[in-house]
């Protein structure tokens, strides 16, 4: 990650300025585009940015021969930083 100088966090400013001009351009080619990809892409991103990634299931098959476990947990983010241990 880039170090947080007065110029990065300048452009992120200026970016964000072009928040809903863009959700705008995106909401258009989700309606209009021609290109079925390019609609799916603009409904997928508006989907993410409004409602977050959509959370992985996990299944657990059993224990190994041995008879362990493993448990695998994933922490989902919605642009919320995952709590500290």
């Amino acid at each position: 990650m880039p170090q947080k100088t007065k110029k990065y966090i300048d452009l992120k400013s200026l970016a964000r300025g072009y928040t809903q001009e863009s959700i705008r351009a995106v909401g258009g080619l989700a309606k209009h585009a021609t290109d079925e990809g390019v609609r799916l892409a603009a409904n997928k991103l508006l989907m993410e940015r409004g409602w977050g990634k959509p959370s992985q299931e996990i299944k657990h098959v059993g224990a190994a021969e041995d008879g362990s476990h493993t448990i695998v947990i994933r922490h989902v983010t919605d642009g919320v930083k995952a709590p500290k241990k």
